[in-house]
């Protein structure tokens, strides 16, 4: 019986209808990149209205008209591609072996819950109950500060974004996100024009978690709070720097190629 309802299970995990609703979920996660991109543009120069986060994005598309129901389908798509994930963590990668296998897996789960997250925060948005990620960020990382080895605990958590930041520009610089399209349909050039998005993408979001992940590393050692500011703070950190409109113009583009590239994942990612 058990050996059934898994097949059952694994079956709806490789359906079409859940591919199709994740190929819509890259194009949701593709816009969510697309407004950072653009707030971000903003901070830069002078004109933001509102925080360059995942909670800014998705209030400026709760004011677009028909924002709402924007929302939802953003939110439906994200649990969608959450739901992928974790079929692809329970019963993909079978042609790999070993660790390979196992970081592959334990990656899908991290990128289940990363996505499942952003879909509540878009659903919590279109219901009008949406909070600043600045400062959840700054109300969390206060309440591990207060518990026994919270300083431990924060400076842990900001080493690891500070990795995954690091590996992501990896990634970038390396193209291994290659593995993940099928090229075989592309022309020359338009795969050419792929792999440049996926770099300058993979690369600009790397260094914004980096920089994510080293604030919060900061907090945990001097128990400055204010610095826990999520991206939005990242954002405003690399603003601060010599030539930081310069260099947040750069950052900001690479969240709009990420994004550019996300659609283009909708079309030709391999599920």
């Amino acid at each position: 019986m058990t050996t059934k309802a898994s097949g059952k299970a694994e079956q709806a995990g490789d359906s079409a209808p859940l591919e199709a609703m994740a190929r819509v979920g890259l194009i949701a996660y593709a816009i969510v990149h697309l407004l950072i991109g653009w707030l971000a543009l903003q901070i830069a120069w002078g004109a933001a209205a509102t925080s360059a986060d995942t909670s800014g994005a998705m209030s400026t598309l709760a004011d677009q008209p028909f924002g709402r129901i924007l929302l939802w389908l953003v939110a439906v798509g994200l649990v969608a591609l959450a739901l992928w994930q974790a079929s692809a963590a329970m019963w993909g990668y079978r042609n790999r072996r070993g660790a390979k296998r196992v970081r592959k897996r334990v990656t899908s789960w991290a990128k289940a819950a990363i996505y499942a997250a952003l879909g509540a925060s878009a659903a919590s948005v279109a219901l009008g109950s949406g909070s600043s990620s600045a400062q959840s960020q700054q109300k969390t990382t206060s309440g591990v500060l207060a518990l026994p080895g919270g300083q431990a605990i924060v400076a842990v958590a900001g080493l690891i974004i500070v990795v995954v930041g690091v590996a992501l520009v990896v990634k970038g610089a390396r193209k291994s996100f290659d593995e993940e399209i099928d090229f075989s349909s592309m022309s020359p050039s338009t795969r050419e024009s792929v792999a440049r998005l996926g770099q300058v993408g993979y690369i600009a979001k790397g260094i914004a978690l980096g920089v994510v992940g080293g604030l919060l590393t900061y907090v945990a050692l001097t128990l400055d709070r204010q610095k826990a500011q999520g991206l939005d703070g990242a954002l405003q950190t690399i603003l601060a720097q010599p030539f930081g409109k310069f260099l947040l113009t750069a950052v900001a583009l690479g969240f709009v190629a990420f994004g550019l590239f996300a659609i283009l994942q909708s079309r030709y990612r391999a599920m």
